[in-house]
C-alpha cells in the first residue's frame, strides 16, 4: 500500500512539473521502520516538498521579498495616477508629480476657471501650485516649501477635497478633508 501511495505522489509531483516547466528531484531512502520520499519541485522561489511516513503531509512555501528597486519597476514614470498610494510613492519615487499634473495656471490658460479639469483637460489632474501652511498645521523649517496636488480626481465632475501635501525635503501628507486635518504618508518631520 505504501508503495502504491509513494508511486502516486510522485507521479503527481512529475505531473506538477511538466505542467509548471519546473525541474524534478526525486530522492528515494527505504529503510525497515519507515518510507521517506521527498519530492523538490523548484520554480523561482517557489519549493513544494511532500513526506510521507504514515500520513501524507504536503508543505508548499513561496517567498517573495519587496524592495522599493521591485516597487519601483511597478511604477511607470510615465504612467498616469491619481490615487494617494500611487501619486504619493510616485513623488517620493521620482521627487516630481507625474506627468498628469497641471499646475492652475496652466489650467487657466486651457480656459479653466476651477472645478472639474476634465473639460479642458481630459485626463489632468490639478497640481504643483504652492502650498503656504498658513494655519501653521504641518511643521515647517528653514527653507521648507510646500507644494499640493488634488487626489482621485482624474474624470471626475469636481475637484473634491482630498489632497497630497509635499515638501522639497522629503515630506508628504495626505488629507482627505480640504487641509482640516493630515496624515504624514512619507518622510520625518
Amino acid at each position: 500500500m505504501r508503495k502504491k501511495l509513494i508511486a502516486i505522489i510522485i507521479g503527481l509531483a512529475m505531473l506538477i512539473g511538466l505542467i509548471c516547466g519546473c525541474s524534478i528531484e526525486i530522492n528515494d531512502d527505504y529503510s525497515e521502520e519507515r518510507q521517506t520520499t521527498t519530492t523538490s519541485v523548484t520554480e523561482e522561489e517557489t519549493t513544494s516538498s511532500t513526506t510521507t511516513e504514515t500520513t501524507t503531509e504536503e508543505t508548499t512555501t513561496a517567498s517573495t521579498s519587496e524592495t522599493d528597486d521591485t516597487t519601483v519597476a511597478q511604477l511607470d514614470e510615465d504612467g498616469v495616477y491619481t490615487t494617494m498610494e500611487d501619486v504619493s510613492l510616485y513623488i517620493f519615487t521620482y521627487g516630481c508629480l507625474p506627468s498628469n499634473f497641471m499646475t492652475k495656471a496652466e489650467a487657466r490658460e486651457l480656459g479653466w476657471e476651477g472645478g472639474s479639469l476634465e473639460p479642458y483637460a481630459p485626463g489632468m489632474c490639478i497640481g504643483g501650485d504652492y502650498f503656504g501652511n498658513y494655519e501653521g498645521l504641518l511643521p515647517e523649517a528653514s527653507g521648507r516649501e510646500y507644494r499640493e496636488c488634488d487626489i482621485n480626481t482624474l474624470g471626475a465632475s469636481s475637484r473634491g477635497a482630498e489632497r497630497l501635501i509635499y515638501s522639497n525635503d522629503g515630506l508628504i501628507y495626505y488629507t482627505e478633508d480640504h487641509y482640516e486635518s493630515f496624515t504624514l504618508v512619507y518622510g520625518e518631520p
